[in-house]
């Protein structure tokens, strides 16, 4: 009995740190599902806490089972009962996003050269998602274009690609047809772009298919079309009737939860974290380098489908954006309390003069997170303490 005594007590310790491991567990995996866990750092970060937790609750079974105390098994039970519980409150990461691999990532600067000339430039994630399916990015026929109706160079069959440059132009072609037929409005536009997806894969006959039957996509309807077309073909199968969760694991987008749109705008900015300048000022229209903070929030407002709508304007000087603002009701000065997906603008001198421009991530504890680029040169998430004199006021989004 003191054996078992001391057993259970050593147990409950151990028990104590596994439920105090689990905890912990679940709150980064709540924080990280708050600012993006659909980035791997995030989701690596959070499996390996996972792991530490169930090594420290098996010690705990052990030392339990060894001594045959009953309490301690019985704390055991309780220890697994409740990590099971935090887990699933806390969620998992089936949010996290797949990265690309190095192949793809070399080739980013001729298909983003081909998205500009074929008019699909904010589609670039979108595209390399579409390439790491299909290729991984190595091969010779990357994008597995050689029987897209767009090759006119080569033999239309499988492999019949022999530059991966000229793959690129087909495929980004392609995709770029598909996203039409779809009637895609925004690199967020999931429901569309699952139609368009799937197209890639099947042929563009699909998407007029699945839109007549069925009003657009559906994970039944493409095995439907994919039986229907190896019957007809008399083929054992036809295509990959999986091929949109094959890509979407690796488009960063895909995983954002658009309940509200301020929230998408700021889903999609911390996306672009640690990018320099070049994509947003370019995007604008630039042909070197300027300040580029205006541009990187414009960015974010074309993906969200913003700049159409009218709820976020397209500016590059600080000033015209508050200027935008104002003259719609929308600004607010800088002892206003923002929501997630307020820009927010700086007045580093505090001179009256707008310097500087972000996004609001949220607000918590009377401090502001945001999301800004050109911050040291780069797309960083900064913080302020609510009411600091440097704030020079808010636009507030209204969808």
């Amino acid at each position: 009995m003191k054996t078992t005594r001391q057993a259970a007590r050593s147990t409950q310790v151990t028990a104590k740190a596994a439920r105090e491991t689990a905890r912990r567990t679940a709150v980064a995996a709540r924080k990280a599902a708050q600012t993006g866990a659909y980035m791997a750092k995030a989701a690596a970060k959070a499996s390996a806490a996972a792991v530490r937790g169930i090594l420290a609750a098996t010690k705990a079974f052990m030392t339990a089972v060894a001594a045959g105390g009953w309490i301690a098994v019985m704390i055991f039970l309780i220890v697994i009962l409740f990590s099971g519980a935090l887990s699933m409150v806390g969620g998992g990461n089936s949010s996290a996003v797949s990265p690309v691999s190095a192949e793809v990532t070399a080739y980013e600067p001729v298909i983003r050269r081909y998205a500009d000339e074929y008019g699909i430039p904010e589609y670039v994630e979108l595209i390399k998602a579409v390439m790491m399916q299909e290729s991984g990015g190595q091969g010779l026929d990357p994008m597995q274009s050689s029987e897209s109706g767009f090759n006119t160079q080569y033999p239309r069959e499988r492999g019949g690609i022999t530059d991966p440059e000229y793959s690129i132009a087909c495929g980004v072609q392609e995709l770029g047809a598909c996203l039409e037929s779809a009637g895609v409005e925004s690199p967020i536009d999931m429901e569309r772009i699952k139609l368009a997806l799937q197209g890639y894969n099947f042929g563009a006959g699909y998407i007029s298919w699945a839109k007549s039957n069925y009003g657009g996509y559906s994970v039944l309807n493409a095995a439907e079309f994919s039986e229907g077309m190896a019957e007809q073909m008399g083929w054992e199968s036809y295509g990959d009737r999986q091929y949109v969760p094959h890509v979407l694991r690796y488009y960063v987008f895909g995983r954002i939860q658009t309940g509200t749109g301020s929230q998408a705008m700021v889903q999609i900015a911390l996306t672009q974290e640690g990018n320099s300048g070049e994509t947003y000022w370019s995007w604008y229209g630039f042909d070197s380098e300027v300040e580029w903070c205006a541009c990187f929030v414009s960015w974010c407002a074309e993906q969200c489908g913003y700049l159409d709508s009218g709820t976020v304007p397209k500016f590059s000087l600080c000033s015209d954006g508050v200027d935008w603002f104002n003259s719609r009701g929308q600004f607010e000065d800088g002892s206003y309390v923002p929501v997630v997906g307020d820009i927010i603008f700086f007045d580093w001198e505090e001179d009256g003069d707008v310097d500087h421009v972000g996004i609001v991530e949220d607000v918590v504890n009377g401090v502001v997170h945001t999301i800004e680029g050109n911050s040291g040169n780069a797309v960083r998430q900064r913080n302020y303490f609510l009411g600091d004199s440097r704030i020079y006021g808010y636009g507030i989004l209204i969808s």
